[in-house]
């Protein structure tokens, strides 16, 4: 049976995520993790993924609709489009009139989008009548979403209007007046593929510098605190090793031992620059230092 935006689909494509999800099945990422990001650069994020075998999450090669520098994040609501065909168009928009869904497609996904969301949307790279998003569905994004954006393999019109919506920024790949036209979608929250890319439904969409990442669910809370952490423990290692209380030998180790890290829990605890730090969990560097770590012997990269 044919379904848009199916929950047990979503649910069968991420089961990797183990955390809250929406209604619709997509992995719910922690907003205190967003929030984090926006103080991140796009490298810092991608290395962890990357090293992990995650490749295939980035793609550069697309315009911006302000170049001003802000970023765009939060969760994807995919979808993915094929050129049009009488006989498909009757069967999926059959599906989506039985679904209770209005207007076209495109306005189907835009009508889904929660707080936080950002479109990712395939139009196989159609610009003359593939005109995604204008001015009135990107004032539709901001009201829906607050944040959000979206990322478009293909075209947007109405340009100068879609620049006069506050707080949103979209990547697009080329300008057409042409309305959208001659098309049919395929998959509504489910795998889809930006450039070199590939996008399951609420990965976290990172763009920023001109390229977008892409960063699967289950991976979230470890990069951005794995980040977190070393900033945390870079400030506390240049302190101890000023101090003369460690070497840089020590402080420089792939694994701290217990002591070490006593030392960090308590100076996160007590020290004002160890605020915003006090909501990570140390217990996985522990068991490292009690049960020894195969890389002990290397330094943190």
């Amino acid at each position: 049976m044919i379904k848009f935006n199916s929950k047990e689909d979503i649910i069968a494509l991420t089961p990797l995520w183990k955390g809250e999800r929406f209604p619709d099945g997509r992995p719910r990422v922690q907003d205190r993790y967003l929030d984090e990001m926006r103080k991140m650069t796009l490298e810092e994020l991608w290395k962890p993924i990357f090293l992990k075998g995650y490749e295939s999450q980035f793609e550069g090669d697309l315009k911006t609709l302000h170049d001003d520098g802000r970023k765009l994040i939060g969760r994807a609501v995919t979808a993915t489009f094929v050129p049009t065909r009488p006989d498909l168009h009757e069967v999926m928009f059959g599906v989506g009139a039985e679904e209770g869904r209005k207007g076209n497609y495109n306005q189907w996904v835009i009508d889904s989008l929660v707080g936080g969301d950002v479109v990712v949307a395939d139009m196989y790279d159609k610009i003359y009548k593939g005109t995604f998003l204008g001015g009135n569905l990107t004032t539709a994004i901001k009201t829906k979403t607050k944040t959000g954006g979206g990322v478009i393999w293909g075209g947007v019109r109405d340009v100068e209007q879609m620049k006069q919506v506050e707080g949103v920024q979209i990547y697009y790949r080329g300008i057409d007046p042409t309305p959208i036209r001659e098309f049919i979608m395929k998959d509504f929250n489910a795998i889809t593929r930006i450039g070199k890319a590939t996008v399951l439904p609420g990965d976290i969409v990172f763009g920023a510098g001109g390229g977008v990442l892409f960063i699967p669910s289950h991976l979230v809370a470890e990069v951005v605190d794995g980040a977190a952490k070393t900033h945390v423990k870079d400030d506390f290692g240049f302190e101890m090793i000023a101090q003369n209380k460690f070497t840089t030998a020590q402080i420089d180790k792939a694994t701290w031992t217990e002591e070490m890290l006593d030392l960090l829990v308590e100076w996160i605890k007590t020290d004002p620059r160890g605020e915003k730090y006090r909501q990570l969990d140390w217990s996985h560097e522990y068991d490292l230092a009690r049960n020894g770590d195969p890389d002990d012997t290397q330094t943190a990269l």
